[in-house]
């Protein structure tokens, strides 16, 4: 999975962090649609003082529950975090005033206007919004893992494991001794990675028929030639 997101992140021009203990977070956002499960995924990757990268995979949502779907708290909608690279836009703080997690601190777009049904076919087709919104990186429960989110996010990114986010946090602290109290967070849709999949293996089709055509169209005039 490493080199997946090392080329994902090179891919689409994004900053990669190579230093010790300089934390890459990324979002991954489900190619599953239902609603109010924790069907995303939070990875976080860096290199030790050895140099090796280490690389963690968790259980999380990228998406609103559906409690805030159907009461949102914003006119225009709940807000679903856009697809990109946000840097240097979260720091360490306090999530509501209660607990660490990483707060955003600098504007991040985000997508409103949207069907409430909870099923989220085009992310993308929504007012884009931009702005600073509390759209943070905490946790579910104190305890556990949680299985629905429900009210437990209003658009933030949600950790469903209760131990996977102390880790996070662990993780968080050495960074911030290092570097200072500013994260990049990336999001990425892997339905969008899986139709660029598509599309690049569907112009690697017409390649090769163009190629076998081309042959074909050279073959024939050499045959010409030769019994010309």
């Amino acid at each position: 999975m490493l080199v997946k997101s090392l080329q994902i992140l090179q891919n689409k021009g994004y900053k990669i962090y190579r230093q010790p203990y300089r934390l890459n977070i990324v979002g991954y956002r489900s190619r599953f649609i239902n609603s109010n499960r924790f069907d995303d995924e939070i990875h976080v990757f860096y290199t030790n003082d050895k140099g090796k990268w280490v690389y963690h995979m968790f259980k999380a949502t990228t998406d609103p529950g559906q409690y805030w779907l159907e009461n949102p708290m914003h006119p225009k909608g709940t807000a679903f975090l856009k697809k990109g690279q946000y840097v240097d836009a979260y720091s360490l703080g306090l999530h509501r005033g209660v607990y660490q997690a990483l707060v955003q601190k600098a504007p991040v777009s985000v997508i409103r206007n949207y069907e409430r049904k909870g099923l989220f076919k085009w992310f993308e087709s929504g007012f884009l919004d931009t702005g600073r919104f509390g759209i943070n990186i905490h946790r579910a429960r104190k305890q556990g893992t949680t299985k629905v989110i429900d009210d437990f996010s209003a658009g933030c990114l949600v950790f469903a494991n209760a131990k996977d986010f102390e880790s996070f946090l662990k993780l968080s602290n050495e960074h911030r001794k290092r570097y200072g109290n500013s994260f990049t967070v990336t999001l990425i849709d892997f339905r969008d990675e899986r139709r660029r999949r598509l599309q690049l293996a569907a112009w690697g089709s017409l390649a090769a028929a163009g190629g076998w055509l081309l042959l074909s169209v050279r073959q024939a005039q050499d045959k010409n030639r030769m019994n010309s």
